[in-house]
């Protein structure tokens, strides 16, 4: 937390002795005040649940189809032949040259959000469930079929063990995507979200507003990766 601090106090001081316009940086406490007007009035609280809404919905659809096909991809040829030319084209393409498409089929409303995100935030767990599959080691999957496990059992109780790390460290990953891909959607195609506040709020110069609103959106951000790091350690406490 020191260097948030130390963030927050160089902002300070930098917008009260004049080294920053307050157009582009408004003092710390005026970003307070509005944050707090905003709450107050019930904007933020509104928005900010259509928009956590938006990135749980994608992220959620992301996480149960991006470990199932990256699981599937390491374990059965076929799926990987089918899938993984797809996987590898689409990821390294930037997801926001796809919201046109998307919004032209699917409008303006939360649909359209929730495909982006789940789309944006899915590949980066698919790769990471094949790589954590494909490098089970082979003496696990070995014995256990000397044992006589069945294929679906060695699947389920030797290589999903054995990728977890893996798939968390995706899923990590997809968190802060999740975030990234909700504020560009909703600031340009939305009409309800933090992100189409970001957007309206700055069109109408209300600067100290606008700041208060990305910075809520950072704290989510930051409280949500906190959160799941500690989920993380709990679920991998098996492991030590």
């Amino acid at each position: 937390y020191t260097p948030i601090l130390l963030l927050a106090l160089a902002w300070e001081g930098a917008t009260r002795l004049g080294l920053v316009s307050p157009l582009a940086l408004p003092a710390l406490d005026r970003v307070f005040g509005a944050w707090w007007g905003l709450l107050a009035g019930g904007e933020l609280y509104s928005n900010g649940v259509v928009s956590l809404l938006r990135a749980g919905a994608g992220l959620g659809l992301a996480i149960v189809c991006g470990t199932t096909l990256g699981v599937l991809m390491a374990w059965y040829k076929p799926v990987r032949v089918l899938f993984n030319p797809l996987v590898q084209a689409i990821y390294p393409m930037p997801k926001s040259a796809l919201i046109p498409v998307v919004v032209l089929w699917l409008g303006f409303g939360s649909a359209s959000k929730i495909v982006l995100i789940f789309i944006g935030c899915m590949l980066p767990i698919t790769l990471s469930a094949f790589n954590g599959a494909r490098g089970t080691e082979q003496v696990l999957i070995w014995s256990a079929r000397s044992l006589g496990a069945s294929r679906t059992t060695t699947l389920l109780q030797v290589v999903l063990p054995s990728a977890l790390p893996e798939i968390l460290a995706g899923i990590r990953t997809a968190l802060a995507f999740s975030f990234v891909l909700l504020v560009a959607t909703e600031l340009l195609v939305a009409r309800q979200g933090l992100g189409y506040m970001i957007g309206w709020l700055g069109d109408g110069g209300v600067y100290d507003a606008m700041f208060a609103v990305v910075l809520t959106v950072a704290l989510l951000g930051f409280a949500a990766d906190r959160g799941y790091l500690a989920l993380m350690k709990r679920l991998l406490r098996w492991r030590e």
